[in-house]
């Protein structure tokens, strides 16, 4: 895919992009994030499904946040046991 011309748009061209191909990729027809590309997994793609990597990495991290969220709350909590309130009947 080449970036270019005419008219107001913002264009990008790939410096592995030659003739249509992808030098990078054993020389497909160049589609910006298939597989091997170096967009691939880093950049949102109205294809849904050129984005299946990068929504996999980002449960990963969320996943990873969130262990670590409840393994410092449990740090936390068995740093400072919760005392329990006296309470009159």
């Amino acid at each position: 895919m080449s970036g270019g011309g005419g008219g107001g748009g913002g264009g990008w061209g790939c410096p592995h992009e030659v003739n249509d191909l992808c030098s990078k990729v054993a020389n497909r027809p160049c589609d910006p994030g298939m597989k091997g590309c170096e967009l691939y997994s880093r950049y949102v793609f109205f294809d849904a499904g050129k984005n299946t990597r990068l929504e996999q990495k980002r449960r990963q991290a969320q996943t990873a946040t969130m262990r670590r969220q409840a393994a410092d709350a449990l740090q936390g909590a068995t740093e400072n046991p919760a005392q329990e309130e006296e309470t009159c009947d």
